[in-house]
């Protein structure tokens, strides 16, 4: 991996891959500015259209009102979806230290078998995460935060 790295350095393919990304870049830039100008002038069309049908003060009422709706929409779907993804990551978080936990365990026990305290050390850990388990089932329930209604 190295060696071709440091081929790929001194071939010069490195910087050409560089200036074929910075170009791309660019060329995206300038297409992203274009569409939006577009997008303006078809508002601002739009607009007169408007502004000779219903009046001018109408208008932009109008559009005011529309673009306001449209912010509100768009921060209420970016409310939802950053919820879902905080729980999805915590889920994911959870089980990838439910994994790493296991795997470590699995690791080391081979030699903690070995040992003359051996099984002794292996017993009261797993009694107590056996003891926490049963703990964590039973206790009473707290009311979340969103049940309140807070």
């Amino acid at each position: 991996m190295l060696a071709s790295l440091i081929a790929g350095f001194a071939s010069g393919e490195t910087m050409l891959a560089l200036r074929r990304a910075w170009r791309t870049a660019i060329a995206y830039a300038l297409a992203g500015l274009a569409v939006l100008c577009g997008l303006g002038f078809l508002v601002g069309a739009f607009y007169i259209w408007a502004a000779r049908r219903y009046g001018s003060l109408e208008a932009a009422i109008g559009f005011g009102l529309g673009f306001l709706v449209l912010a509100g929409i768009i921060l209420f779907i970016h409310r939802i979806t950053t919820g879902v993804r905080a729980r999805q990551a915590a889920r994911r978080r959870t089980t990838e230290l439910t994994t790493l936990a296991a795997a470590s365990a699995l690791a080391a026990l081979p030699t903690l078998l070995r040992g003359r305290l051996g099984v002794g050390t292996i017993i009261a850990p797993a009694i107590a995460a056996l003891g926490y388990a049963i703990y964590r089932e039973n206790r009473p329930k707290r009311p979340r935060r969103d049940d309140i209604g807070e």
